[in-house]
């Protein structure tokens, strides 16, 4: 099972650190003094394992027991030993000061502050993991935001604490931009009617069916990352999806390997997100685009594939989780060296994307 504890006061986490540096400080004046390793949570898609529902298909990634270590006395691990201590002091000041802010906004801080450790953007974001996985905690108990570039849509109103309701369904084409801040997407007051949530790959396909207004036709609450999801996104689709647990979340993406790598974030969470990860994922079905959608596009608007999109196929291909009807997918992609964007169903009309959409549901041809 994960290994975060999920919901953390600040004074928690402050405490947390404070016994890092105890414990710390304890090894160094210790009768035989040493710099003490850092043991983290290895974040490597080898030390990866699968937790599957017993009573749903419901699966999600997560990281086991094997660790690894930070050591001040290896010249290629020095630089991220110290890193570590320098987010973790930083993290520490903002909860003290009861602020907040973004990883963009930290990798300035640290910048200034610290120039020789951090020069990249990079930097700031695998140490972030690195102190989630030494503290066991999340990176919103660290006073850090996620940012977002989602929105969303359709049936469903949501209200922040002693603020005003915000109606979804009419946010117009541009829809309700989700906040960064986790926190107040935990604390929301989320209320629908919907019977699906439409996860969708593009805005400007979102911005399309939010301006036909298609969650009329399917009762539907639109929501979208503009391509690879963020963390804010994910949290809210989670959120939904575990209040409203019959609601059916379906995945609306290009066929290619990036669309499916796309939906597989959503759907089992990432590696890369570490102690993390569980927090993000959902049970997303695959609505489209899919192999038997290829009789709708004309030829000519079939794509070849790249060499990047073999690289993302074969990387999808190795992972464990990935569902036998998904590999067949790929498998088809690669075969025919092809790929589709949504887009392509236009050839029929600016409106047959709600009725592909209304068709695939009914059917209830989603995977």
């Amino acid at each position: 099972m994960p290994l975060l504890n999920s919901i953390l006061k600040i004074d928690q986490v402050r405490a947390r650190i404070e016994v890092a540096v105890l414990n710390f400080l304890k090894t160094l004046v210790s009768p035989t003094p040493a710099i003490a390793d850092l043991r983290l949570i290895d974040r490597k898609s080898s030390n990866s394992n699968v937790s599957r529902a017993l009573m749903n298909d419901i699966s999600w990634i997560f990281l086991s027991h094997s660790f690894s270590t930070r050591s001040l006395m290896r010249e290629n691990a020095a630089k991220a030993f110290v890193r570590v201590w320098k987010v973790m002091e930083m993290c520490f000041q903002i909860l003290v000061e009861e602020k907040r802010l973004t990883q963009r906004e930290l990798y300035y801080r640290l910048l200034c502050n610290s120039p020789k450790y951090f020069s990249a953007q990079v930097q700031v974001n695998r140490t972030v993991q690195e102190v989630v996985a030494l503290l066991r905690c999340s990176r919103d108990g660290l006073g850090i935001m996620a940012s977002s570039r989602g929105l969303i849509a359709g049936r469903l109103l949501l209200q922040e604490p002693n603020q005003e309701e915000v109606d979804c369904s009419i946010c117009g084409s541009s829809g309700h931009a989700i906040t960064g801040d986790l926190k107040l997407l935990q604390n929301l007051v989320i209320k629908t009617d919907a019977r699906y949530i439409i996860v969708i790959e593009k805005h400007a396909i979102f911005q399309r069916l939010a301006e036909d207004r298609i969650f009329n036709q399917i009762p539907s609450i639109l929501i979208t990352a503009k391509g690879y999801p963020d963390i804010a996104t994910r949290f809210l689709l989670h959120r939904i999806s575990q209040d409203f647990p019959s609601l059916t979340v379906l995945a609306l993406v290009d066929w290619n390997p990036a669309g499916l790598a796309i939906l597989c974030t959503f759907k089992y969470g990432s590696i890369g997100m570490g102690l993390e990860a569980y927090r993000y994922a959902c049970n997303v079905k695959w609505l489209g685009l899919r192999g038997d959608d290829l009789q709708l596009i004309p030829e000519e608007s079939l794509i070849p594939l790249k060499a990047k999109d073999l690289q993302i196929a074969k990387s999808l291909t190795s992972l464990e989780i990935l569902q036998d009807n998904y590999k067949e997918e790929l498998s088809l992609m690669v075969q025919r060296g092809l790929k589709a964007e949504i887009e392509a169903l236009y050839y029929h009309g600016y409106d047959f994307l709600g009725k592909y959409l209304a068709m695939k549901i009914v059917q209830a041809k989603y995977i």
